[in-house]
Formats: structure tokens, sequence, C-alpha cells
């Protein structure tokens, strides 16, 4: 398999990265059932970074954020977020699941400051913070409500209000959206966005989307089928704040192409 030419070089300035990755791999179980979810995984992040993960299907996307955020192990090479060991830090990361994961029993409020109770962190001085994340994402008034009481898309935001409660250093989103109706995916995509340029937290997004990629990330990381590797960066160089109208364009048509070639090469094997 031959990487696909980048018609967008990554920029000799860059920053120092937040996270390195270098030579990963994992398999889980053992001969002969073993299944080899990542190989010789290598990439950068740099910090206030948006990085968006594309991949097929059962490529390792979701293992890498795991591994990220300290949640299992990796079996070959190095991982580090800034410079330590993700399974040995104590550098606070916030993490979005597929789905919201919210306790039924408990309310809005009580969801988001349930990280912090759960770190054994004196949730309570932090209410202040997690009334203003409610706000910001638009569910003022949502406080005292149960989740059953919530569309997706608001479940979502509080899902997101949730990870970002600990001012983490490092944002993990595995594919967070997914679910959910093309117009609140949307309006959720520019809320996101609003959030990261206000906040400049570091972010990983894995996504199927290319679409969704494209106008998120500052680079799109494409991978291979499994065993997962990082086939080809792409550059995304649209200005922000990016409109929805923006991926009527041609220039993020361009981008958009230039992921989806890169894709398809990763997928041909």
């Amino acid at each position: 398999m031959v990487p696909v030419k980048l018609a967008f070089p990554v920029a000799a300035d860059r920053v120092q990265p937040i996270i390195r990755v270098h030579g990963v791999g994992k398999t889980f179980g053992r001969s002969p059932d073993a299944v080899e979810a990542l190989r010789d995984v290598s990439f950068d992040v740099d910090e206030g970074e948006f990085v968006s993960l594309v991949g097929p299907s059962g490529c390792g996307k979701s293992t890498m954020l795991r591994i990220l955020a300290g949640i299992i192990d990796w079996d070959r090479g190095e991982v580090l977020v800034r410079g330590e060991d993700p399974r040995a830090t104590r550098l606070p990361v916030g993490m979005v699941f597929q789905a919201p994961v919210l306790l039924p029993w408990r309310t809005v409020l009580q969801n988001i400051l349930l990280p912090l109770e759960m770190a054994g962190i004196n949730h309570r001085a932090h209410e202040g913070r997690a009334r203003e994340l409610v706000a910001w994402v638009g569910l003022a008034g949502f406080e005292g409500k149960r989740p059953y009481e919530l569309s997706g898309g608001m479940e979502q935001r509080v899902a997101l209000c949730r990870a970002l409660v600990n001012d983490p250093v490092l944002l993990l989103a595995d594919e967070p959206f997914g679910a959910l109706d093309a117009m609140t995916r949307d309006r959720l995509n520019l809320e996101l966005q609003r959030i990261w340029m206000a906040t400049r937290k570091t972010v990983v997004f894995v996504t199927h989307s290319i679409q969704e990629a494209v106008f998120l990330g500052d680079r799109v990381a494409v991978m291979t089928g499994r065993p997962g590797r990082v086939f080809a960066v792409v550059n995304v160089g649209l200005s922000r704040p990016r409109e929805l109208a923006i991926q009527d364009g041609r220039e993020f048509g361009r981008y958009a192409a230039e992921v989806r070639v890169a894709l398809e090469a990763a997928c041909a094997g």
C-alpha cells in the first residue's frame, strides 16, 4: 500500500505537539482468535489543534481514542500526552462517546458533575462552572431536568458539558453526533466549533462523515482498514469561523475530495 501524496503539506512552523503517538500497535485476544486492531500507528497533534480522524468501520479509531484517554493499554510503541504516559498521568482528559451515557436518575447538572464526584473532587465547588457550561450550550433552565425529558441533541450537549467540566487539556470525541438527524448534527457542529474557538482545547474527533471531518478539522487523519494505521493527513486551510454554507463551496469540495481519495486508497489495500 503506497500512501497518497498530500496536496496540503504540514506547515514548517507547527507548535509543540501535545500528543505524540509513535509505532503503536494493539491486539485484542490471543492466537488463534487474536484481532490486531492497530499496527504501527504514528501521528502528532499540536496544542490547541482540532484533528478529525476518519476511516472504515472497525479500523481502530475508537481504540486509539481509548488509548489516548488512558482507558486501555497498547502493546507496542509509544504514546505521550504532554510528555506523560496517558495511563499514569493526572492531566484532565474529557471524552464524549457515541451515545450520551447519561444516568437516567440524575438531573442534567448532576450528570455533568459526575466525573468530579467519581474523582473525589469537591463537585459543589465546580457547580458554578457546570451551570455556565449548561448556559453556554443553550440549555439554561434545563439544569434540573432528567435525560428522558431531553431530545437526543440536548443529551449530547449535556455529555459535552460533562467532558468539559474539569477543564481538560484534551477533548476526545468518538463520533458523538453520528446518531442524530442531519439538522441537529449541523447545529451541534456549529456549537462545537464555537466552543473550540472560545477555549482552544486540543480536540481529536472521530467521525465517519467526510463533510463533518473537513468542516470541523484543522487536519484530517485518514486511517486504513484493520489493522488500522494512519495512511494520510490532509491539512484543511479553510478560515474560521466556518458557516454551514461553506460546504457548498469549491474550496471545501476540494478538501473533501482530497480526503475521499485518501480514504478510498486506504481502503483499497
